[in-house]
């Protein structure tokens, strides 16, 4: 199919000079500020929720009535118990709270006319080609032995693959019942750190590598003096250490048990990955 693209700011009304609508149209709201440090606090609030303002705002001009938004798990918050759908969200980052706000001003698009169709999506970690965020940086620590377990080997990082995630949602366009749909994306059950990391090294060039661990106090010690003086670009910063040490500890289950089959496992994704960046 013929693709247009039309550069556009969120944080500003989105008008479009020619632009005529039809019933089959679906707004798939990807726009966000989210990497974690790595912003100031009111550019979080200032494109996630204007953003989310806007592109309601622009359905409910063009009378679209479907939307999905991809939220976050952060509007969870930080802490090891498992959360599912159902939990009260207690977010504790500005990323969290305006991703919990955007979630809201989806949520009151939707309730303002029955026949309209939200689905939010609140993915883990994900991972694939082009991602150049967590895992991509844990495979090249890995790989030139830089990487170390943070204090432990068990903290569990829910975590999705893009492609899985990406088809989850056109599975939910498709079969989508009317009002608000909310789920978690990721694998079910979460895997944890060790789990994706000896994955990630039967799938890729990495078999036989030894990971060690490091004292998480010792950590946190480095980070708090080396984190002022750039360990950003070493990604020593104090939060994103801590970040590392505890679980995101998510449940997928209600994922699950849709009718939506998973197309790689947590090592195919891998592979699939490895594959695309020509190995």
């Amino acid at each position: 199919g013929l693709s247009e693209y039309h550069h556009c700011d969120v944080r500003e009304p989105i008008i479009f000079a020619e632009f005529t609508p039809t019933s089959d149209d679906v707004i798939f709201n990807f726009a966000a500020i989210h990497r974690t440090p790595g912003h100031p606090d009111d550019a979080y609030f200032e494109t996630n929720i204007r953003g989310a303002e806007n592109v309601c705002n622009f359905a409910r001009k063009y009378a679209i009535r479907r939307i999905v938004f991809t939220s976050s798990i952060a509007p969870y918050g930080a802490s090891e118990e498992l959360k599912s759908e159902d939990t009260l969200p207690t977010p504790n980052t500005p990323y969290g709270i305006s991703k919990l706000v955007a979630e809201k001003i989806h949520a009151i698009w939707a309730a303002e006319d029955a026949e309209r169709e939200l689905t939010i999506v609140r993915p883990g970690v994900v991972f694939g080609y082009g991602e150049n965020g967590n895992f991509t940086r844990m495979y090249w620590g890995v790989r030139s032995r830089k990487f170390a377990y943070p204090g432990r080997k068990n903290t569990i990082k829910a975590c999705i693959y893009v492609k899985d995630l990406v088809s989850f949602m056109l599975f939910k366009v498709a079969q989508h019942n009317k009002g608000v749909e909310l789920f978690n994306c990721t694998f079910e059950p979460a895997y944890t750190i060790e789990q994706i990391c000896e994955a990630m090294k039967a799938s890729t060039d990495l078999q036989g590598r030894k990971i060690p661990k490091i004292n998480g106090k010792f950590l946190m010690g480095v980070a708090r003096v080396v984190g002022p003086l750039g360990g950003k670009k070493f990604g020593i910063h104090p939060d994103r250490v801590k970040k590392l040490m505890v679980s995101t500890n998510i449940s997928g289950k209600k994922l699950a048990d849709t009718d939506y089959k998973f197309h790689y496992t947590l090592e195919e994704s891998f592979k699939d990955w490895f594959e695309d960046c020509n190995k």
